[in-house]
């Protein structure tokens, strides 16, 4: 089984994201933030795939995006932001920064599975 990570500081994201990815065959952990994230990434074997909102407290989503992407380590893991954040220069500074994907909040289910389809995550 695919093991993917959702990070995003609203209870309820985390569980909408979750089902999402469990419904698709993932293994899910979660994260409230960039630093916890992080921790769960490093101590969690095989995690291939994170979906990270862009506003959190203690580290946001492009803080995360950047420290996975200076770690060779992390170089296979496939991020995705999904946030509120709507700027063309916030989505041109996520994909900048690493990210492989970038998903506008509100989003349907429809939305994820078919970033994840361009990613190669789904088939």
């Amino acid at each position: 089984m695919s093991k993917a990570m959702v990070v995003d500081d609203s209870r309820a994201i985390r569980l909408i994201l979750s089902r999402t990815l469990n419904d698709l065959g993932y293994d899910v952990a979660e994260a409230a933030n960039g630093v916890e994230a992080l921790r769960t990434l490093d101590k969690t074997e095989g995690l291939s795939l994170v979906l990270v909102d862009w506003n959190m407290p203690e580290m946001n989503g492009l803080e995360f995006v950047k420290r996975v992407r200076a770690n060779d380590k992390f170089q296979d893991v496939k991020l995705m932001m999904v946030t509120t954040e709507t700027q063309p220069e916030q989505i041109v500074a996520a994909i900048g920064a690493g990210a492989n994907e970038y998903v506008m909040k509100p989003f349907t289910k429809e939305v994820i599975e078919d970033k994840l389809r361009l990613m190669g995550e789904v088939r």
